[in-house]
């Protein structure tokens, strides 16, 4: 009876230990959520959209966070970009229109700021995920399927996660924060915090299929670009026209340094400088540079696009077995992705040719547009205009760029000009297009109706 005594103290002492431990466990996710969840954000923004030949604005849901009195609030480029209109509901239910400072879609990193004078808004404290570990405690706020308020909790997965180059919308400069705190529609923009209620990285995306395989951004990442947008509005990067891949995709040396340079724009000044596919970067101005596997790619991408814009540096690289010293001058990197403009009496949609796109279709000069969509039954599809058509030449002149395209389309549209020549190319040729206005409509002799409008009217 004796020794059963003692076992039963024993375990009533375990159980009330693991009932402190999960008590204190509790007490401490409660603690981290209550110092970020009054600078939390629901965002609702109304988006400019772009699907199959028309312009739409749309209304999404996404979340993101305060960060200043004033009220600077961040979120994702894919949340608030290209918006229209912002409505922001605070923690409190307080309500606010924003204007979106500025965006960077090539870390997917967007900056708001709440249209108002109060200069006494809850913030959050930014961490730095420099510090961050595998198997730390995280929770992840924001309004997943727009259910405002929310809080997850998983762990650090990697902290370094590299999703590769699957699309353009993978940022190209980020190694992400893999957790698996529960991050769905709706939690884009919102802060992953630690379990000191400090914000270390920016929700993002999920791995669609997974259960509970998401991804943030790095603060730090994302800090180094909310300072430039807050600063100028906008990010600038500089490029030499270059594509990189890791060491072990052509060589199994493990003493060879450096990175591939896996193809090279030839409209860039590093296809004037003569870079060619093959050479090895080994260092830029005298610093060494390396990737030996594909996670240390974004890094050389960003210590790239960080350097100032039309400066020339000295590039060593490798060709063959000999080194040699390359002068390029570095220049803007242009937007991931290309403004565009509804024709709305044409049916279709345009936009700019990004370098992507250039490259892609072995343009001769970044000159023309990208038909990026066409109405079925409208005047550019009845025409033969078809989506991933690029324009060339109108009535015979170049297309110097969008907005020139658009004034010389509307310039047709409102002369009612009956016939237009269009030079497009598609895949590898270029063929005529001659798209046929509709001529207007006799009018009828019949009375005692009222006309509710023609069919083609919004």
């Amino acid at each position: 009876m004796k020794r059963l005594a003692i076992a039963v103290s024993a375990c009533a002492i375990a159980i009330a230990g693991c009932a402190t431990t999960g008590t204190s466990t509790d007490r401490a996710v409660i603690q981290a959520k209550n110092k970020v969840a009054p600078a939390l954000v629901h965002i609702r923004p109304v988006k400019e959209v772009f699907s199959e030949g028309k312009r739409e604005e749309v209304t999404v849901i996404g979340s993101g966070f305060i960060i200043s009195d004033d009220g600077y609030v961040v979120t994702n480029e894919h949340v608030a970009g290209e918006s229209t209109l912002v409505r922001c509901v605070l923690y409190n239910k307080d309500e606010f229109d924003a204007e979106v400072v500025g965006a960077d879609k090539y870390t997917d990193v967007a900056v708001l700021k709440l249209k108002t004078d109060r200069t006494n808004f809850p913030k959050v404290k930014l961490a730095s995920s420099a510090n961050i570990e595998s198997g730390q405690t995280v929770l992840a706020l924001g309004s997943p399927q727009g259910l405002s308020r929310s809080v997850s909790m998983g762990i650090i997965s990697v902290t370094d996660r590299y999703l590769g180059d699957r699309d353009e919308s993978i940022a190209p400069y980020n190694n992400w924060i893999q957790t698996d705190a529960a991050i769905n529609p709706g939690n884009s923009g919102g802060p992953l915090v630690n379990i000191r209620g400090e914000v270390v990285g920016v929700n993002t995306r999920r791995l669609g299929g997974a259960d509970n395989v998401g991804f943030a951004i790095p603060i730090d990442t994302a800090k180094q670009v909310v300072d430039q947008i807050i600063e100028t509005g906008r990010v600038t990067r500089s490029t030499i026209g270059v594509s990189f891949q890791e060491t072990t995709s052509k060589t199994d040396d493990p003493n060879q340094l450096g990175v591939v340079i896996a193809d090279v724009d030839p409209l860039s000044t590093g296809a004037e400088a003569g870079f060619v596919p093959g050479d090895v970067m080994i260092a830029v101005d005298s610093q060494p540079i390396n990737a030996r596997f594909e996670e240390d790619l974004p890094n050389v991408r960003k210590r790239i696009a960080d350097l100032p814009v039309d400066k020339d540096i000295t590039v060593r690289v490798q060709r063959g077995t000999e080194e040699q010293d390359i002068v390029v001058k570095t220049q803007a990197l242009s937007d991931m992705r290309g403004k565009q403009v509804e024709i709305e009496e044409w049916g279709f949609t345009a936009s700019e040719l990004t370098p992507n796109i250039v490259r892609r279709a072995q343009l001769a000069s970044s000159k023309g547009v990208l038909i990026s969509g066409a109405q079925v039954g409208g005047v550019a599809s009845t025409a033969g205009l078809r989506q991933g058509d690029i324009v060339l030449k109108v009535d015979g002149a170049d297309v110097e760029n969008l907005e020139a395209f658009s004034t010389v389309i509307q310039e047709r549209v409102d002369a009612k000009t009956r016939l237009v020549l269009m030079q497009v190319k598609r895949g590898a040729l270029t063929r005529f297009v001659i798209v046929k206005q509709n001529e207007p409509a006799a009018p009828t002799a019949v009375t005692g109706a009222v006309n509710g409008g023609s069919e083609n009217e919004k």
